[in-house]
């Protein structure tokens, strides 16, 4: 048996304190009480401050859609929305760029692994859009930033989306996109469901007086940007619109 790497290189690990944390000792932590009962649960999120390369993410990942295998599986349809609503609920925030590529891919691909079963299950085809929403789901959830500054590597705020239920059937989900950064998740900010972080200013129109009117400065519309509501299976193509 091959032993687990836990360490990149002892510069890594002078400069940024990374150890990784073994596959045993995650397992463990994940069964302790009321936590292994989060892992099973559709609809309960976790956060990754410091997700590496995502051992903790991936365990989890595999512990819901294993879950929705056994309990949201009597069609392909079921398993997509269910499963994709499952991956909508772990977030995670990585400092190196390496490991937060690595963390997306990781996802991904536990994620299709889970999926190619209910395909072959159900003697369906693969669908590229389901796999496409994943993509989206995952690129939305983990990001490269710094949870102590709250801030991404470029010095943007972290934001994530909360893919909050609006309707839900036994074989469908439908989800609205809020975003909100990570600042206003700790104040707890509260927003009208739909919300898009920041406002989106109009165009301002051309004034053709304004060079004979210089002390007055052009007015300017802030908009509010909602995301309009979708079933789960197709966030990856979901619009804005102003309001």
């Amino acid at each position: 048996m091959t032993s687990e790497k836990l360490i990149k290189s002892k510069e890594r690990v002078q400069k940024h304190g990374e150890v990784f944390t073994p596959s045993w000792m995650v397992q463990k932590m994940l069964d302790t009480e009321g936590v292994k009962e989060a892992c099973e649960n559709l609809a309960a999120t976790f956060l990754e401050p410091a997700a590496g390369d995502g051992n903790f993410l991936v365990a989890i990942l595999r512990r819901k859609l294993a879950m929705v295998s056994g309990q949201y599986n009597s069609s392909i349809r079921q398993y997509t929305h269910y499963s994709l609503y499952a991956l909508s609920t772990l977030y995670g925030i990585e400092l190196l760029e390496d490991n937060a590529q690595m963390c997306v891919m990781n996802l991904f691909e536990v994620y299709k692994d889970f999926y190619e079963e209910a395909v072959e299950k159900h003697n369906y085809k693969q669908s590229e859009d389901t796999l496409n929403n994943a993509k989206s789901i995952i690129s939305k959830n983990i990001v490269q930033g710094n949870f102590l500054t709250r801030k991404l590597s470029s010095g943007e705020p972290i934001v994530f989306s909360e893919w909050k239920i609006i309707k839900q059937t036994s074989t469908m989900i439908r989800v609205q996109r809020t975003e909100y950064s990570l600042d206003e998740i700790f104040s707890g900010n509260d927003k009208a469901m739909g919300t898009a972080f920041g406002l989106a200013v109009e165009a301002e129109q051309m004034d053709l007086f304004s060079d004979f009117d210089l002390e007055l400065e052009p007015e300017r519309e802030e908009l509010i940007q909602k995301y309009r509501d979708c079933n789960i299976t197709e966030v990856y193509d979901e619009v804005k619109v102003d309001e």
